[in-house]
């Protein structure tokens, strides 16, 4: 038997089998519930971002794929998630990400599909003052929603900052609280996009002082009295980052979520401000 009898044989052998399996997920339930979403998640993928410095920089995403599932079906098939997936090859790029939902709601027969892409993105930043570079991380997030009739993109990029307290500065005869945060910003674009790091600095630039990964003593000096000079509160912060969302073209919605993670409480602090423009 040659290559291609042989082949021939051991798909028609195939389909013989898969014909005999009994489809569980295609048979009637009887409970009247339709399911919001049903799918993957956790899932680990190598993709290529593009970034301004660079042109492209390779990570890995962890990603979650789900669809609607109508009421009368008992389940959905999950092996079409990770056949959609595998079909862009061994990595994926934002136009891949874009095309994804649509393949679901064709495959698995869906009305509305859901994929979410969350990821590290590196970003080398020098010391304020004495310029050594070092290797800085922000989570991103590519959301992506389809119906039959529209998609929906929301990038979302995780930046950590430092805030300084200006009531602790205004009553204290010397020094002042400060601490780390983490402001959560999802955009959504009218038209066109905007650079990842361009949202960064958007964030980066509203807070006391943005975070280093290599701070000298001149650049610790440097962070220290920034911070004092550019106090915010937690409010402050997210209705910074709000005004000058407000001026950015482009961008037609937005959410922005500051969280204090409080040096002087045993709890956190934090403010969301959510706008469509």
């Amino acid at each position: 038997m040659n290559p291609v009898e042989k082949a021939a044989k051991q798909a028609s052998i195939g389909h013989s089998v898969l014909q005999n399996l009994t489809d569980i997920q295609n048979q009637p339930d009887s409970r009247n519930l339709a399911i919001d979403r049903v799918g993957v998640k956790a899932l680990k993928y190598p993709i290529v971002i593009r970034d301004k410095a660079q042109s492209e920089q390779s990570t890995v995403a962890t990603i979650a794929m789900a669809v609607d599932l109508p009421k009368e079906y008992k389940g959905t098939h999950m092996s079409r998630f990770i056949e959609v997936l595998n079909s862009h090859g061994p990595t994926l790029d934002v136009h891949s990400i874009s095309a994804i939902p649509a393949e679901l709601l064709e495959r698995l027969d869906a009305q509305r599909a859901h994929v979410e892409f969350r990821f590290p993105f590196f970003l080398s930043k020098p010391a304020p003052v004495t310029g050594k570079e070092g290797m800085l991380d922000y989570e991103v997030i590519f959301d992506v929603d389809a119906t039959r009739d529209s998609v929906e993109f929301t990038v979302t990029v995780l930046v950590p900052v430092t805030t300084l307290c200006p009531c602790s500065k205004a009553i204290s005869e010397y020094g002042a609280h400060n601490q780390r945060g983490t402001v959560t910003f999802a955009v959504k674009f009218a038209n066109g996009a905007i650079w990842i790091e361009d949202l960064i600095r958007l964030v980066e630039t509203c807070a006391s002082s943005e975070l280093y990964s290599v701070l000298k003593r001149p650049d610790e000096k440097f962070v220290t009295e920034q911070a004092y000079e550019n106090p915010v509160f937690v409010e402050d912060l997210v209705r910074n980052v709000a005004a000058a969302s407000n001026e950015q073209a482009g961008i037609s919605w937005y959410r922005v979520e500051a969280e204090n993670y409080e040096s002087i409480h045993n709890h956190n602090a934090y403010a969301v401000i959510e706008k469509a423009l």
